[in-house]
């Protein structure tokens, strides 16, 4: 397991970047650069990772491919193919979207999401973003999400199945599963059903914590890790039983400080295994 987390400062070198990233005691990183990058400064990138022993975890593609807005789903598209063709040129695991929304809102959550259909579509909107690039060094992935597809570790080997492309794999973000008090309270089943069902497929995870507040009716929110109830100890258990390679990347914290926290607290818990 490659630990990481965003870098805070100018990144505009390609050195300074990967010292930044070893300073920190980071292993992996997120991509430093989007597709409108030069080539020449996209290959400096791959080589002070190499040098530096920096896996680059993942090229973000966020968008909606989905959108029921024609003009808006193309653009998406579009983005996605340019994003995973940057993933292959810089040497990243994985590029990762969602699947997308058919509703308003790019990430959330709509009646249609989770049907045959919308199904379908992301099987087919996939395979055109894969096909249309054909990339042999990386991966396109979907982040796993509450209330749109891959929602299990089930529906993921369906798409799997389906898209059934090489270059399709997984991104895994368990936190975006825990979608009730019962997997809230046994998530550390459903990480090992994940790692059970996934491993050989997952290429980036994401790391973060999950809290259940006691309001009614049910409120689950991100937490820093080490704030909330993800079981840290089977997450980092099962990840060791993967490629080793295989980053977890910190998200969704404001200031670096926190950042710096929630890497102790994973540090901490992987210290057990030593």
């Amino acid at each position: 397991m490659r630990l990481g987390a965003p870098i805070f400062g100018d990144c505009s070198d390609p050195k300074v970047w990967a010292e930044m990233v070893r300073v920190k005691g980071y292993r992996a990183a997120y991509c430093p650069v989007d597709s409108k990058a030069t080539e020449g400064l996209i290959r400096a990138y791959r080589i002070a990772a190499s040098e530096a022993d920096i896996v680059i975890s993942e090229v973000g593609a966020w968008s909606n491919p989905l959108s029921a807005d024609e003009p808006i789903r193309l653009a998406a598209i579009q983005h996605c193919k340019e994003q995973l063709s940057l993933a292959e040129r810089i040497g990243a695991r994985c590029c990762v979207n969602i699947s997308g929304s058919r509703g308003a809102q790019w990430d959330g959550p709509d009646p249609l999401n989770l049907t045959s259909e919308t199904f379908d579509l992301i099987v087919e909107t996939v395979r055109e973003i894969i096909d249309a690039v054909k990339p042999t060094q990386t991966t396109y992935t979907l982040e796993t999400m509450p209330w749109a597809y891959p929602d299990s570790p089930d529906s993921y080997l369906r798409l799997i199945k389906a898209i059934d492309r090489p270059a399709f794999a997984v991104h895994l973000d368990p936190v975006n599963i825990v979608a009730s008090p019962q997997l809230y309270f046994n998530n550390g089943e459903l990480i090992k059903e994940c790692f059970e069902k996934l491993g050989p497929w997952i290429k980036s995870c994401h790391a973060k914590d999950i809290l259940l507040s006691p309001r009614l009716t049910v409120h689950l929110d991100e937490a820093r890790p080490g704030l909330g109830n993800l079981d840290y100890a089977v997450l980092l258990n099962e990840m060791s039983r993967i490629d080793p390679d295989t980053p977890l990347m910190l998200e969704h914290l404001s200031v670096e400080e926190d950042y710096d926290l929630a890497a102790g607290y994973i540090r901490e818990v992987a210290s057990n295994f030593q």
